[in-house]
């Protein structure tokens, strides 16, 4: 504050009351310190008059056509690579499980004991029967050949010798017949050790020693489970598949050879599973209860970490877009409704705002469908200081984003 200011204010101050002294005492010192606030050349803060700022640089990609796969991300569930019952082939009481529950299995190795002792008994009488059968037959052929000899002499008739030809060739069928029988017998007590089918891992068991299993009902002992691969089964509905083929038959999208297909895992708790899978086919009809497809893949499963029944989702490439057009996430902005805009550099350095319509995304962009064409650059970086209509300094825009090759899409337009 000034000494003229300050003998102002005591002069002031001995002419009016407390009150108007206390208002004029506020207003000198705003004067004061608006005086003191002048630079000597009128100027405000000392800053240089009338300085114009610089065109803002900005970051910007040229936009250009790209082969994209397109994906479909389906709800799907895990089944098992193979599936085999393990059933009761013989009938008789269950002596001894002869496995872990829970545990991996190899293919024809024991996992149960039936009590043998009848059909070992019945083996033996099979077995019995067999050798009386080739005793009658050499008999039987013995017979046959003295009377041969005889006929020829005309010792016996040739009717007797007939007859005693036939009764050979019978004893030789029930040789046969007694071979099979003791063949069956055979097989019937070899179906007192239950093996495994196949080789996977096995459930718990659904019989206990001292049950009476049945080969005539076929008694459920277990179930084995190959786990590696797995089959994973996904649902697309009709009215999709419908838009995917007018998109191919219109050209804008590319079919996937057969088998080339294939398959990123979303697990339950959004993780994404390590190994990618193949899509085998597509079902041939469409269920009449939800309107959907089936869908089948197959993924390694080296870990066992997909069981059956697992609930997953899906991405799986059905075509792609050989001139799809991306723009990077960051460069798109919505309003309140949720349309889609980017600001782009015109030919004069000048910021234009574009309204685009975006149908999918790829990585960290978004594939737009209408609003860009091939050629345009697009701002990524520096938006914030940046307004439709000003002149600005493009630079190439480096990204360190490495873009996948997924399209991520809940339904393909058509358009």
């Amino acid at each position: 504050m000034t000494k003229f200011s300050m003998r102002t204010l005591k002069w002031l101050l001995m002419w009016c009351d407390h009150k108007s002294a206390t208002i004029l005492f506020a207003t000198s010192i705003l004067v004061a310190i608006a005086g003191c606030g002048r630079s000597p050349k009128g100027g405000a803060g000392g800053g240089p008059p009338g300085g114009a700022m610089p065109p803002s640089e900005v970051g910007v990609v040229t936009i250009a056509p790209e082969s994209i796969p397109v994906t479909v991300e389906l709800p799907g569930r895990v089944s098992a690579f193979r599936v085999a019952e393990v059933r009761a082939r013989a009938t008789g009481i269950l002596l001894k499980r002869l496995f872990e529950e829970g545990a991996d299995v190899k293919t024809d190795q024991v996992l149960y004991q039936i009590d043998p002792a009848p059909l070992q008994a019945a083996y033996d009488s099979a077995k019995a029967n067999l050798a009386r059968a080739e005793a009658t037959e050499e008999r039987a052929k013995a017979d046959a050949r003295r009377k041969e000899t005889l006929v020829k002499i005309n010792g016996v008739s040739q009717q007797v010798y007939e007859e005693a030809k036939a009764v050979a060739l019978q004893s030789q069928a029930d040789v046969l017949a007694a071979k099979a029988a003791l063949q069956t017998a055979s097989l019937n007590l070899g179906y007192t050790k239950v093996t495994a089918p196949i080789s996977g891992r096995i459930g718990k068991s659904l019989v206990t020693e001292g049950a009476l299993v049945s080969a005539t009902e076929a008694t459920k002992l277990a179930v084995i489970l190959q786990l590696d691969p797995v089959y994973v089964d996904f649902t697309q509905s009709s009215a999709e598949i419908l838009k995917l083929r007018h998109a191919l038959e219109g050209g804008k999208l590319q079919g996937i050879g057969t088998g080339e297909a294939k398959v990123q895992l979303i697990l339950e708790d959004g993780s994404v599973y390590s190994c990618t899978g193949k899509l085998l086919f597509s079902d041939i009809s469409v269920d009449e209860s939800t309107d959907s497809v089936t869908l089948r893949a197959r993924f390694d499963n080296p870990d066992e970490t997909l069981l059956p029944g697992m609930f997953v989702r899906g991405k799986v490439e059905v075509a792609v877009n050989s001139q799809a057009l991306a723009v990077s996430q960051r460069a798109v902005a919505r309003d309140a409704v949720g349309q889609a805009s980017v600001l782009v550099v015109n030919a004069r350095n000048q910021v234009e705002k574009r309204l685009i319509q975006t149908e999918s995304v790829s990585g960290d962009k978004w594939i737009v469908s209408s609003g860009l064409k091939a050629g345009e650059r697009v701002i990524v970086e520096g938006l914030q200081k940046v307004r439709v209509g000003m002149t600005v300094v493009p630079t190439p825009f480096q990204s360190s984003y490495t873009n996948g090759t997924q399209v991520s899409a809940s339904t393909v337009s058509a358009r």
